[in-house]
Formats: C-alpha cells, sequence, structure tokens
C-alpha cells in the first residue's frame, strides 16, 4: 500500500505543483505589465519591477491554494482515471475508502505547506517587496529592517518599530537635527494616528538638546507635522489579509485596548486560520467528480469544472465575509461557514458514488 500511497500521491503532487506554477506565471506576468507603468520613477527599472513581482508571488500563491489544489487534484486522478489505472487499482481489491486516503496524505503536506507560506515566507516578502519599492519610488525610505522602520523627512530622521494597519504607528522615535547637522530634539512616541493632515501622538516623552544641557518634558498627547504621510507608510505596511495570523492576533489586541473596532481584522484572522482546511477540502471535492460526472471526460473539461468550482469558492467565501461583516455575524463563523457547505457538498457527492 506505501507503493500505491507513493504513486497516486506523487501524481497528484506534480499536477497540483504545474498548475501552481502555471498560474503563477500568469499572475506574475499580469503583475509585471501592471508594474510596467511605475518604471522610470525615481530609481524604479526593470530589475526593481521584476524583484517586486517575484516578492509577491509567495503571498499569490497561499490566496491560489485551495483551487489550485482543486485543478490539480482533479487533473491527476483524471489522468489516471482516463488511463483506465483506477479501474485497474479498484479491481485489484483498493476500496475508495483507502483512494481517497492516499489523495488525503497529500491534502496534508499542501495544508502544512500552507501554513508555512502563510505564516512565514508571505508576510517577510510582502513586507520587504513594498520597502524596496517604495524606497525606490519615493526615494524617502532609507532602511526597513527586523528592528523597525527608518526615514528621513526633512531635517528630521524617524524610527517606527510597528506600521499598523490603516498606518497606524507603534513605538515611534522622531530625531530633529538643525541645519549644522547636530541633534537637538528627541520625540518618543508610544503610538500615532494620523487625522486632519497631521500625525497624533500619545503618550509623549521629548527631549530637548541645547548648549546648557538636556530638558526633558512628558505629555499625554502632541501633534506632528511631518511630511512623511500615511500614502508613504501605506505601501510599506502588509496589508491585513497578508499578514500572519500571529500578526493580526497582535493587532487586534492593540485595538481592543484602545477601544476600536476589530471585526474587520478578526474575520481576516479566521480566515488564516481556515484557509489551510480549505486546501484539504478542495482536495476531498475533486475526488467524486474524477470518480463520478468526470470519470470519463477530457482534460480540458475537468480544468473547466475545476476552475469554476474553485472560482465559486473564492467569491461565496468573500461574499459571505462581507455579509457578515454587514450584518455582525461573528468573524469566526463567517470564515468557517464557506468552508463547512463545501465539505458537506463534498460528502453529499461523495455517498453518490458509494
Amino acid at each position: 500500500m506505501k507503493i500505491l500511497d507513493r504513486y497516486i500521491g506523487v501524481t497528484v503532487a506534480s499536477h497540483i505543483l504545474v498548475v501552481m506554477l502555471v498560474f503563477l506565471a500568469l499572475f506574475g506576468f499580469a503583475g509585471f505589465v501592471t508594474e510596467m507603468e511605475a518604471i522610470g520613477k525615481g530609481k524604479y527599472g526593470l530589475t526593481q519591477a521584476a524583484q517586486y513581482v517575484l516578492l509577491t508571488l509567495p503571498g499569490l500563491a497561499y490566496q491560489l491554494f485551495p483551487p489550485v489544489a482543486l485543478i490539480g487534484s482533479i487533473v491527476g486522478l483524471g489522468t489516471l482515471a482516463s488511463s483506465s489505472e483506477l479501474i485497474v487499482i479498484r479491481a485489484a481489491g483498493v476500496s475508495l475508502a483507502r483512494i481517497i486516503l492516499s489523495v488525503m496524505k497529500v491534502g496534508a503536506l499542501l495544508m502544512i505547506a500552507a501554513v508555512i507560506v502563510g505564516e512565514w515566507l508571505a508576510p517577510r516578502a510582502e513586507q520587504y517587496a513594498q520597502t524596496m519599492r517604495s524606497a525606490a519610488l519615493a526615494e524617502r525610505i532609507s532602511l526597513k529592517t527586523q528592528t523597525g522602520f527608518w526615514a528621513r523627512d526633512g531635517q528630521n530622521v524617524i524610527h517606527v518599530r510597528d506600521i499598523l494597519p490603516d498606518s497606524a504607528l507603534r513605538d515611534v522615535s522622531i530625531y530633529q537635527f538643525d541645519e549644522r547637522q547636530r541633534l537637538r530634539v528627541v520625540t518618543h512616541a508610544q503610538a500615532a494616528s494620523y487625522r486632519n493632515e497631521k500625525w497624533r501622538l500619545e503618550d509623549v516623552a521629548r527631549s530637548r538638546i541645547n548648549d546648557d544641557g538636556v530638558t526633558t518634558e512628558r505629555l499625554p498627547r502632541a501633534e506632528w507635522g511631518a511630511l512623511l504621510s500615511p500614502a508613504v507608510l501605506g505601501v510599506v505596511a502588509v496589508k491585513p489579509d497578508k499578514l500572519s495570523a500571529w500578526g493580526l492576533h497582535k493587532y487586534i489586541d492593540y485595538l481592543h485596548d484602545n477601544g476600536l473596532s476589530a471585526e474587520r481584522y478578526q474575520l481576516a484572522f479566521w480566515k488564516k486560520i481556515f484557509s489551510p482546511l480549505a486546501t484539504g477540502v478542495m482536495l476531498f471535492l475533486a475526488i467524486p467528480f474524477v470518480f463520478g460526472a468526470l470519470r470519463s471526460v477530457g482534460i480540458g473539461q475537468r480544468i473547466l469544472v475545476g476552475a469554476l468550482i474553485g472560482i465559486g469558492f473564492y467569491l461565496f467565501n468573500q461574499t459571505f465575509g462581507y455579509v457578515g461583516l454587514v450584518y455582525d455575524i461573528n468573524p469566526a463563523f463567517s470564515a468557517a461557514f464557506p468552508v463547512a457547505l463545501f465539505f458537506a457538498a463534498g460528502v453529499m457527492l461523495m455517498r453518490r458514488i458509494h
């Protein structure tokens, strides 16, 4: 049975990989064409555009995992069905449940891969891509490191430890220099938000440096009229759907601590939790189609059916999430319901082929 598991697993996995590469190539090319409009601005050239597109591919792959798993598994199992290999396997006494188990082992590996890409690779690549692009276009961002974001704004040098969604800032330090490049004022704020074209600093500690020494004051809040705008910071910050689940969890805690609404980010968090399960469900859903309605059709029809189902799941998943936000439905339920519904559909179709 290990040989059978390996054979079915390699067949399904190889077709899923091919489909993923095709999708990434298509979307990557489309993304590169879109970036052509920005080429020539600042220091943004062909090399930077290609690098930016390549760095966004992990995030795209994470979003494509469920439909790609469905299409690839339908094509892979359909290939075995077209060559009568599945019939031979069944005639040899291998039960349908055993074949399903072989396929779902691939699903387990894909779910692990989805977690690794979504929690580690995609957020880091996306953040670096946005920083690199903004630095090349605006020539204002000087460095984005693991310790935070550095920028120059006129005579000021700014360090931000965390850039949160909606361009909220946390742990902000502002170093003000005079015309002779002497440090004159150091301001530190626990948080900052942009209102009325100015930054509002919270829990401020300010030190003024002059020839007589250093004077320090503490303020509950202060305003900062910087040229650095959320438009610039927004291209550096990772969007909610590109954050890791842990990153979303920390930001949700921040919103709750400040009495702010967190439903949008709770929905994104729970979608992150259920996204690997959606990949497994899509793989499971392919089995009844191959053993049932698509058993004797061509590869083109299989790809079409898989694409339609995958797109249908994506659209329903997105729409139901927005409906949940509008009608104040529990975010965990909004994220789980589409996955559960398609799993139930797979179970019903599976019963028809037994």
